[in-house]
């Protein structure tokens, strides 16, 4: 009569119906899994913008400068408030040649090696601290492709286990006893590659946009460089 009653139930199949009835430690591994998930969402949202609003910045600034504009007027103009990352390599590099040519003639050879040896040790130290913020928070992506999948498992393998605790304690193996646990293990497999796939695909997008960018700046700290570097080769043979 009891097993009778058991087959008899009702079963809540939605989903929040399966989230309420999952077992604590289920609805613990649902909870990380939305959180991390949500975090995700945020970063991968803020990273996108941030390289369409960086591509954008790059492309304005380096018309700006390969337009023949004078540098001196430039760094005048992004002295104060650089607000990209070219902009604070070239304030970078024109801060230390500016800062050389009012204190010495830069007609010595001696003096233009140490110079342009000071100028690439700023601009390659503001290359790294630029792409190190850029990064931040991308790494996380990652970590919830590879771990996600991993906690949804084991959400899966605790709802199994109860569904044949379930069977044990009524010695029943009708679908009203058995469903229950199975489709909290389903679920929790489900929010694991939720989570993880979105994860994965944008980490490997954004990590291609970084390593783009990259590129892109660092092309333009070794051009600016050489730029700086035929100044002084003029300035030298005019002297």
């Amino acid at each position: 009569m009891e097993s009778e009653l058991i087959s008899d139930m009702p079963l809540d199949v939605s989903f929040w119906g399966l989230v309420l009835q999952a077992d604590t430690i289920v609805k613990i591994a649902m909870l990380i899994l939305l959180i991390a998930s949500i975090w995700s969402w945020s970063i991968i949202i803020e990273k996108t913008k941030k390289f369409f609003t960086l591509k954008k910045q790059a492309k304005t600034f380096e018309e700006a400068f390969w337009s023949g504009e004078s540098l001196e007027d430039l760094y005048k103009t992004e002295e104060q408030n650089p607000k990209h990352p070219l902009a604070t390599v070239f304030v970078a590099g024109m801060y230390e040649w500016t800062r050389a040519s009012k204190i010495n003639s830069l007609s010595s050879e001696k003096i233009q090696a140490g110079l342009q040896e000071r100028i690439h040790q700023v601009m390659n130290v503001a290359v790294i601290r630029e792409l190190e913020n850029i990064e931040k928070n991308i790494g996380f992506l990652a970590t919830v492709g590879s771990t996600a999948p991993f906690i949804g498992l084991f959400g899966t393998v605790w709802g199994i286990m109860n569904s044949f605790q379930s069977i044990a304690l009524s010695k029943n193996t009708s679908l009203a006893v058995v469903a229950p646990g199975i489709a909290e293990a389903l679920l929790a497999t489900a929010l694991g590659l939720v989570a993880a796939i979105p994860a994965v695909i944008a980490y490997n997008k954004l990590s291609n946009n970084l390593n783009t960018y990259a590129l892109r700046l660092q092309n333009f700290a070794s051009e600016f460089e050489a730029l700086l570097s035929r100044h002084l080769s003029e300035e030298s043979s005019e002297e």
